[in-house]
């Protein structure tokens, strides 16, 4: 069993019986024996969920539970996409279009590859409970991403990396900027030209450090609330 797939089913055993912050969890060495692995692929996983800001780690203490995030927030440090950020919340993806275009000159200084080199263009607005969330302009690397589709983007494109291509997906840098909005993205946001948006720039890379996809995504004002642990 893959560490990642331990600390999900640890994710879903708090979430589950709604423990509350200051739970003390099993040892390392109880967790071992309760998952038949090793130890290192233990003290991975322990590290998976304190980057998640799941649990904390007392030395001489143990293992516990950290305090949950509020209810519709988007967690700033995860790597997990919309549907798994806001679980609680039934996120809509229209997707506006799939294409597969020469990489433009931003794209390919953020992703290092060369202009001539073909990349999927996914552009799509995620919408909550009616309201727009965010237009989101994603560029994937063929190289590391050989084919996607409309029907894919309509769902978890980051499930289908992982668990379709067994892409694993490592980190993540993220730039954070004040804008107004104009063109369409106002039309989008179904904004008025020159309100204020947030434009959140990312890159993920793949666990050997390689740049697969770029994104921007475009917030709008009134419906986005964001969260950082540290």
């Amino acid at each position: 069993m893959k560490y990642q797939e331990i600390a999900q089913q640890i994710i879903q055993h708090i979430q589950a019986d709604n423990l509350p912050q200051g739970t003390k969890l099993p040892s390392v060495s109880e967790l071992v024996k309760e998952y038949g692995v090793s130890k290192n692929t233990i003290l991975q996983t322990l590290k998976v969920l304190e980057s998640k800001g799941v649990i904390y780690q007392v030395q001489g203490s143990g293992i516990f539970v950290r305090r949950k995030k509020r209810k519709g927030y988007i967690t700033l440090l995860e790597n997990q996409g919309f549907s798994g950020d806001l679980t609680y919340f039934d996120v809509i993806s229209k997707v506006i279009n799939v294409s597969l275009i020469p990489a433009p000159e931003e794209v390919a200084n953020n992703l290092y590859c060369s202009q001539a080199e073909e990349v999927y263009r996914v552009k799509r607005v995620h919408s909550i409970r009616g309201q727009t969330l965010c237009l989101e302009e994603s560029y994937y690397k063929t190289s590391i991403v050989p084919f996607l589709s409309d029907s894919i983007a309509e769902g978890s494109i980051f499930q289908y990396l992982e668990k379709g291509l067994n892409i694993n997906i490592g980190f993540s840098d993220k730039y954070l900027s004040v804008h107004k909005t104009k063109g369409e993205i106002a039309y989008y946001l179904e904004l008025p030209e020159n309100s204020p948006m947030l434009l959140l720039e990312e890159i993920y890379y793949t666990s050997n450090g390689e740049p697969f996809d770029f994104t921007k995504n475009y917030y709008h004002y009134e419906h986005s609330q964001f969260f950082l642990q540290s």
